[in-house]
């Protein structure tokens, strides 16, 4: 019963979704949330506390794989530096913890849990609530960003 990390990372709100592989082939979410950092905190403060919350989760459940959304080119650099920085911190931190992080693209989290490469964000949500059989989408976005990321990497790792 494999339990995936999926990570949705970002400087201010960084999303975590952990999802087991049922023995019966189905997912179960275990838990999701963000992990927060206060805006009036420096960028290097952030990312320690991103560094130290995120260990906390480990510890906690353990996973034996993790998944991050890839860093896509955006609309505002300031806005791609931030999550770079925290893409490679949680990235370090998994590294350190010995848990090997597979990366996907939106688009190839879309076409794994939408089947639809473009879907809208609330196609994707709405897919994990089903997938999960959670009564409600989960809250805030960049959790159920990360519960789909955790989806997208146990659908493509059982058919690799």
């Amino acid at each position: 019963m494999t339990l995936a990390l999926g990570i949705d990372p970002g400087t201010a709100t960084t999303g975590y979704g952990l999802v087991r592989l049922a023995p019966d082939g189905g997912l179960v979410a275990v838990d999701y949330g963000v992990i927060l950092t206060p805006k009036e905190a420096t960028a290097p403060a952030r990312l320690v506390m991103l560094y130290d919350q995120l260990h906390v989760i480990l510890n906690e459940y353990h996973p034996e794989i993790a998944a991050v959304e890839k860093l896509f080119f955006a609309r505002n650099v300031t806005t791609a530096l931030a999550v770079g920085q925290a893409r490679g911190v949680v990235m370090l931190c998994l590294q350190q913890s010995g848990i090997e992080a597979f990366e996907y693209t939106p688009n190839e989290v879309k076409q794994a849990v939408a089947g639809y490469g473009s879907a809208q964000k609330r196609q994707v949500q709405e897919m994990v609530r089903a997938l999960l059989q959670l009564d409600s989408i989960p809250r805030p976005d960049d959790a159920a960003d990360a519960l789909a990321i955790a989806i997208t990497h146990l659908n493509t790792k059982r058919y690799d």
